[in-house]
């Protein structure tokens, strides 16, 4: 099979986070906007808090879900010819998750999910220069277990296991003849940490972390200068960032919880963006380019959420709201991710059909704001004129089922 390299590899499209993190990974936390961290109930609480394993029946637990991401087009205003529009793209995803029995205070669970990533494509002139096709894929696989110190502490804890492939694709056309095709892959692993803390039945006090993983994409970088072309072994690493939340939940009457949760991305850790290749680059001052370090120097981010389920009869009703901060500053944005400050507005159901299992669906809405940019700020040639990006953002349509047995 053809291993490949990504040039930016995780910077595809964002999805419903800052950046290219896609936190919802389940019917119940894309119905409450990843409001899901202190009180979770179904088998996803294997990915959101291992720590709640603990805390849950005496049932093995299953959990799937496909979402459906639609991504609008993006479009950068300036003068002619340096404005654009991207292409819009519809993406499926899978998810599952599993929580077995427990096993005196021990209990082991495992998630299958889609962290981050996505796509980006331009098709008009100056954008491709720079991003003709920015494409990621990625699935971690993340085995936990938990253990119940007493009936009111739990911690927990897994291994990260991320694989990940990707596309990257630069044309110049007729403004300049530098053509480029790269694709790669990668198996990484980090870990993650949880523990909870109930004061009392209708209170969840929770703190999850996520580790730091640094992507290290190999494989072959075909570039072109004119008619010549040239294949190259390459690698490049960017980092899946670390994340902490910390979230609290009240619960009245066994049928309204509310929920509130903070979560620190340390995107931080992304300060340049350095190719390495197996050998010298062509001769020639334009493909060298190629091999010169990017500086991104992205910040670290704040994201506040809150969700509220309430439980009638049969019928669960889940909504969430969040305020999501963007780490890529004016100065290193780039065509390949016009991130900016987003709202994040959700809502969905589940019905419980019978007593072992229940479905249901959900909505999100990741609303971008529109982002201009100061004349002489950013690095990148054609925004330093300034402009601005407006639309992108993200719609998400989710189904799912759960089942206990």
């Amino acid at each position: 099979m053809k291993r490949t390299l990504l040039l930016t590899t995780l910077l595809g499209s964002a999805a419903v986070a800052g950046a290219y993190k896609l936190p919802e990974q389940s019917l119940n936390s894309m119905a409450l906007g990843a409001a899901y961290v202190a009180h979770t109930t179904e088998a996803d609480t294997a990915y959101f808090n291992p720590a709640n394993m603990a805390f849950m029946g005496d049932k093995q637990y299953f959990d799937g879900a496909l979402t459906l991401i639609h991504l609008p087009s993006t479009t950068y205003t300036l003068i002619e010819p340096y404005s654009g529009e991207s292409e819009e793209e519809n993406i499926v995803t899978p998810t599952m998750h599993y929580v077995s029995n427990p096993i005196g205070n021990w209990r082991w669970g495992v998630s299958m999910t889609v962290p981050g990533g996505l796509t980006k494509r331009w098709d008009t002139a100056y954008q491709k220069l720079y991003a003709e096709e920015f494409t990621l894929k990625n699935v971690e696989l993340n085995p936990v277990f938990s253990y119940k110190v007493n009936e009111k502490f739990a911690v927990g804890g897994g291994i990260r296991v991320v694989y990940s492939e990707g596309v990257v694709k630069s044309d110049g056309g007729d403004i300049a003849p530098l053509k480029r095709h790269m694709e790669g892959d990668t198996l990484e692993f980090g870990y993650n940490l949880a523990m909870t803390y109930r004061p009392t039945d209708d209170i969840n006090i929770a703190v999850t972390y996520r580790s730091n993983i640094d992507l290290k994409e190999e494989g072959e970088a075909n570039i072109w200068f004119g008619d010549v072309g040239k294949q190259y072994s390459a690698d490049v690493t960017v980092p899946l960032p670390a994340a902490l939340n910390i979230a609290i939940s009240k619960t009245w009457d066994e049928t309204f919880t509310l929920e509130f949760n903070y979560e620190r991305t340390y995107w931080s850790s992304y300060k340049y963006l350095d190719f390495n290749y197996g050998e010298p680059l062509a001769n020639d001052l334009l493909v060298e380019k190629f091999d010169d370090p990017i500086d991104k120097h992205w910040k670290d981010t704040n994201t506040f959420r809150i969700g509220a389920t309430m439980v009638l009869n049969k019928i669960t009703f889940m909504m969430g709201f969040a305020l999501d901060e963007t780490p890529v500053p004016d100065k290193t944005i780039g065509f390949e991710l016009p991130d900016s400050d987003a709202k994040i507005f959700s809502m969905g159901f589940r019905y419980q059909q019978t007593e072992a299992l229940s479905w249901g669906a959900a909505f999100l809405w990741d609303s971008k704001e529109s982002r201009s940019l100061t004349p002489g700020v950013a690095e990148n040639e054609v925004l330093s004129y300034g402009g601005s990006f407006d639309g992108g953002g993200a719609y998400l349509t989710t189904v799912g089922i759960s089942y206990a047995f």
